[in-house]
């Protein structure tokens, strides 16, 4: 007679069929993709040699919770339908979000913030608008019995709120700290390794975005800010990452996302992904324009220079630290001059500012592995199972994987000589206007010239362009003869046309007398020859040649500046 599928189920815990003892159970369970990349964080503190088995589950009911059995599929975890997981026994439940439908698993539940700590005011789950998510009596107790039965918080000042909303909760909450802060904080030696992940070298800082979900959020707020700090910042001196909340996602779709972000990202944004990618960004950043999410929370407690752009102070418990410090950080104002903002904003920089508020919401640092465990363990001493003698030593966070298009084929650009002969030079993305009408820039206004690589597809770009350059090097076309495509002769067609040979080899061909010339970056001091940018080679000749300078005198050779990089260039006639 063939087994029912439940009996299947059960047989498939019988000891005999494992490898490895597992003598305790312990389910996960999640809400959201946020709660579910945190309880990702706490399970691994569970380590398997330890005889537990970790399932998961998805509780059912969020608005944002699309997604979330695909996300765990990928991670190979042992997933149960919240059907399975009801009618199951588990020695503990972790949860990293409070709903009262959790009362119905089989296990004593221990919950704890999905972010940093409990904050934000969303009465349709709590029933309360002075109470925040995650400490309210509605999520908190069924029937007059507290749900849980272990509470963790990030500091003590929470179970002080929580002794105001609900009270009869108190016994069971623990000051566990924040795991997640731990983990980056572990990471911050790894910031070199992270900005390489990123394509932040060669001088160039970072500026992270970062916007939580709901109206009052940075998006939320000013959905165009993106495009204009991308847009706003010289290219090879900064770069703009983006990190949004994943209920931003889930709400309006990775399709809806990626549409609302295109633009900008044709402009060099990168858009790190809502699973992870997020904290790396962090470590690697420099300015972090944000919100009242806890993104920006943390990043003040890296002690990164942050400008809040909206303050969510409306949808914030005022009695907070994360409001505490959404009223005391710099502002950004998106209308005003952004580059002039941010480098004030680090002129006037004063951790002190910052510290306050988060060292009151980010207690025992460096001890939450060892306190998270403690608790958890308690609730498996009853199948012997002791926590082991070594605290936890957080793994570092993993190197980010940015979403990125091609990035900028058109660039706005100015440069000038300078008293030593080099050229200085900055250039903007020149952002795709949506047209073939002469609209200019985002600032409506040019700044200078236009340069644009032979993979700009607008015509009226390509048209007016003083500068193009090929930057594959394995083309169809000849160099020479792609080159005199585009400067047909002496009055018509581009200043300057560059077409690249090598990574520190070019070929240029002037209008001006139609002179052919081969650039390279020369080896010195027994290094590699640096990287030649045709683009950026192409530029720095036509400015030369605009402030007068004549083709000749380019055979002594040019240093080429932007930021803080220099490339030594030299010239001579092809063969």
């Amino acid at each position: 007679m063939p087994l029912s599928p439940r009996r299947l189920r059960s047989r498939r815990l019988w000891p005999r069929w494992n490898t490895v003892p597992e003598d305790a159970r312990v389910l996960g369970v999640a809400r959201t993709l946020t709660s579910a990349t945190r309880l990702m964080d706490v399970l691994r503190l569970l380590p398997p040699e330890d005889g537990i088995r970790v399932s998961v589950t998805v509780n059912p009911g969020s608005v944002f919770g699309d997604g979330l059995a695909d996300y765990f599929d990928a991670l190979g975890a042992t997933v149960l339908s919240w059907r399975e997981a009801t009618r199951q026994r588990f020695d503990l439940a972790v949860a990293c979000a409070v709903h009262p439908s959790m009362r119905r698993l089989d296990a004593p539940l221990m919950v704890m913030p999905h972010g940093a700590g409990y904050n934000r005011l969303v009465t349709e789950s709590t029933g309360d608008p002075s109470a925040p998510a995650g400490l309210s009596r509605r999520e908190l107790t069924r029937w007059g019995r507290v749900v849980p039965a272990a509470i963790g918080v990030s500091h003590d000042e929470q179970i002080a709120r929580l002794a105001r909303t609900c009270p009869e909760a108190v016994p069971v909450a623990h000051l566990i700290g924040d795991y997640c802060f731990d983990r980056i904080a572990q990471s911050v030696p790894r910031r070199d390794l992270y900005r390489a992940s990123l394509g932040v070298g060669h001088g160039r800082r970072l500026v992270v975005i970062n916007s939580t979900w709901s109206e009052h959020s940075l998006l939320g707020r000013h959905p165009d800010l993106p495009l204009k700090l991308v847009s706003a910042l010289p290219a090879d001196e900064y770069a703009v990452a983006i990190v949004l909340h994943p209920n931003v996602w889930a709400r309006h779709s990775r399709y809806g996302v990626r549409r609302l972000l295109g633009t900008a990202m044709d402009a060099g944004l990168l858009v790190l992904p809502p699973e992870e990618g997020w904290r790396a960004a962090l470590i690697a950043s420099d300015w972090v324009v944000g919100d009242h999410g806890s993104t920006t929370f943390y990043s003040a407690a890296l002690d990164r220079v942050v400008l809040l752009a909206a303050t969510g102070l409306d949808e914030l418990d005022p009695a907070s630290p994360t409001a505490a410090l959404s009223r005391a950080a710099p502002r950004l104002d998106p209308e005003g001059d952004l580059l002039d903002q941010l480098l004030t904003a680090a002129e006037r920089h004063h951790p002190e500012r910052q510290q306050g508020p988060t060292d009151s919401q980010l207690a025992a640092r460096g001890e939450a592995g060892r306190r998270h465990r403690e608790v958890m363990y308690r609730f498996l001493a009853r199948r012997h199972i002791r926590p082991p003698a070594t605290p936890p030593d957080p793994d570092p966070v993993p190197e980010p994987r940015p979403e990125r298009h091609l990035g900028p084929t058109a660039y706005d650009v100015t440069g000038e000589v300078l008293p030593d002969d080099s050229v200085a030079l900055r250039r903007w993305p020149a952002v795709r206007p949506g047209c073939e009408e002469p609209r200019g820039l985002v600032d409506e206004e040019s700044r200078g010239f236009l340069a644009v690589t032979d993979e700009e597809t607008s015509g009226y770009k390509r048209s007016s362009a003083a500068v193009v350059a090929r930057t594959v090097t394995d083309a169809e076309l000849a160099p020479v003869d792609w080159l005199r495509g585009r400067i047909p002769d002496a009055h018509a067609g581009h200043d300057v046309a560059v077409a690249a040979l090598a990574d520190d080899r070019c070929l240029l061909l002037l209008r001006t007398g139609e002179v052919l010339l081969e650039a390279h970056a020369p080896r010195s001091f027994g290094h590699p020859a640096a990287r030649l940018d045709p683009l950026l080679l192409g530029s720095a000749v036509a400015v030369w040649l605009h402030e007068k300078r004549t083709a000749e005198e380019l055979s002594a050779g040019l240093l080429l500046r932007t930021g803080v990089r220099c490339v030594r260039v030299t010239f001579t006639a092809p063969p």
